[in-house]
């Protein structure tokens, strides 16, 4: 029996909500890259010509549904979950902000069995967009908080970027359906012990003139659920 490790398959859940101008050229960039078998989109009631194009896409790859009222990214993710069938799965937002050209790097601490989780961190010295002090300042704060309720040492709770074994995943039940979703995440996979990395990235910072929809509201809503899923469940 030969040694060589499994090569594993690796899915991409894209929440999308309202993001015309960029949802095509995600799924195009995921489609380039060769660790990438299975991409599971969507679109959370989209409004603004998102949905004609994603009942364009024609690739075995991609697979598509709808929710037919606005739930949040949070119920987008949740929906996904049930329908993966790789090795490893990973969230990828629609906006851009992320590249899928990082996914390579996040994906061999876990093919090469060194971790069960593997966070995309943007603030750990990759390349990066410059992003408002107060939206950075706040990402801070809300991690630092979240590392003392978790006894986890990250640098950056809130990145879209948690890639993991999909068996992990599915046993994760998620709650929230908007932002709060990745202190969830992160306190659930806390308390499973998994083996985490992190890996820094490099991330191109979106203005709130061009579409961002996070905002300060959800920074202190994050608050309510480290606490709520560190200490309550």
């Amino acid at each position: 029996m030969s040694d060589e490790k499994k090569k594993l398959s690796l899915s991409v859940i894209v929440p999308v909500y309202n993001e015309v101008s960029t949802v095509q050229t995600v799924i195009d960039s995921l489609l380039a890259i060769s660790e990438v078998t299975e991409i599971v989109v969507v679109n959370d009631a989209s409004s603004d010509g998102t949905k004609e194009i994603l009942d364009k896409v024609d690739n075995p790859r991609v697979r598509v549904f709808h929710h037919q009222k606005n739930q949040g990214k949070g119920a987008g993710i949740r929906t996904a979950q049930k329908h993966l069938t790789s090795d490893v799965v990973i969230i990828q937002d629609a906006d851009l902000e992320y590249s899928p050209e990082e996914l390579p790097r996040l994906f061999k601490p876990i093919q090469e069995d060194r971790a069960d989780v593997v966070y995309g961190s943007r603030y750990s010295g990759s390349e990066l967009l410059v992003d408002t002090f107060w939206h950075y300042m706040g990402n801070k704060i809300l991690t630092t908080f979240s590392n003392l309720l978790s006894n986890l040492h990250l640098t950056d709770m809130e990145t879209c970027y948690k890639m993991m074994r999909t068996d992990i995943f599915k046993k994760i039940d998620i709650e929230c359906n908007c932002f709060g979703f990745e202190p969830e995440l992160t306190a659930k996979l806390a308390k499973m012990n998994c083996r985490i990395y992190e890996v820094p990235i490099s991330y191109n910072a979106r203005r709130f003139d061009e579409g961002k929809k996070i905002g300060w509201r959800d920074g202190v809503k994050a608050f309510f659920y480290i606490v709520k899923f560190n200490l309550l469940r």
